[in-house]
């Protein structure tokens, strides 16, 4: 793996020089648009909106919308507004994982001491791990700062970003509807019905069949065959009583 980033992680007045390297991959394919007439490649072009005529490049600015007019932004305004430049995640408190709400984690980074037997790194890395803890820190990743845990996964240190708290919208724009009373009985069996699907977590049990299956698809394609298109078959509930429901799941799930 290549490197993305290297700096140190601040510690109080501990510094821990790293590496960091991105933790995850897409598995997504690739695919291009083309004309369905030749299957040449769609080119996209700027376009003023009112000559229709396409925008040299050189003469593209970028603006923000304030009251009916625009405020254009140079190249020294976005300079004046980032963040200082810093090589240092510096760990401001440590949390507990645990409280860290999952709609706030973006992606992940893996750490690598940039030195041999580093003992920073090997205590930092053991005391997250024996306190449950993670450090939260910001840094500077490609101009834009960022919040992070640092925490311990396995035999690496981690620094996942995390949204900050005025990027989570409120829900008061929701229809929910918090007066339905659930009765005793029905949330005794929605309890035993997690009960009886709980099992310790492994996620390797679970792939990304979509694309797999495209990919199968696409070399059928060009091989001259069709592929099995899949029919839905739903399913009619037995009933709408929803004790009902949770009783047949139970079944379902014993049978099984």
């Amino acid at each position: 793996m290549r490197s993305i980033w290297t700096g140190s992680i601040g510690f109080g007045l501990v510094s821990i020089p790293v590496k960091l390297f991105s933790a995850v991959q897409e598995t997504r394919l690739d695919l291009d648009m083309l004309d369905g007439r030749d299957h040449a490649h769609i080119k996209f072009q700027r376009v003023n909106e009112n000559t229709k005529k396409e925008v040299p490049y050189d003469k593209i600015v970028k603006g923000y919308k304030y009251d009916d007019d625009y405020v254009i932004l140079e190249e020294a305004d976005f300079e004046a507004a980032a963040p200082d430049k810093t090589k240092v995640i510096e760990i401001e408190n440590f949390v507990d994982i645990a409280a860290v709400n999952p709609m706030y984690y973006e992606t992940s980074y893996y750490t690598e001491p940039a030195t041999k037997n580093n003992k920073a790194y090997a205590l930092l890395l053991s005391a997250l791990k024996k306190s449950k803890k993670a450090g939260l820190a910001r840094f500077v990743l490609r101009s834009t700062e960022s919040l992070c845990l640092v925490h311990p996964v396995d035999k690496a240190i981690v620094v996942t970003r995390i949204r900050f708290a005025q990027q989570i919208r409120d829900q008061d724009d929701l229809e929910l509807d918090d007066k339905i009373n659930v009765s005793d009985k029905e949330l005794k069996m929605g309890l035993a019905l997690i009960d009886q699907y709980a099992e310790p977590l492994d996620l390797s049990k679970y792939k990304d069949e979509y694309h797999g299956a495209l990919l199968k698809i696409i070399e059928q394609k060009a091989k001259g065959k069709r592929p099995t298109i899949k029919k839905l078959k739903p399913k009619a509930a037995k009933s709408d009583d929803l004790y009902d429901q949770l009783m047949n799941s139970l079944q379902v799930k014993k049978g099984a």
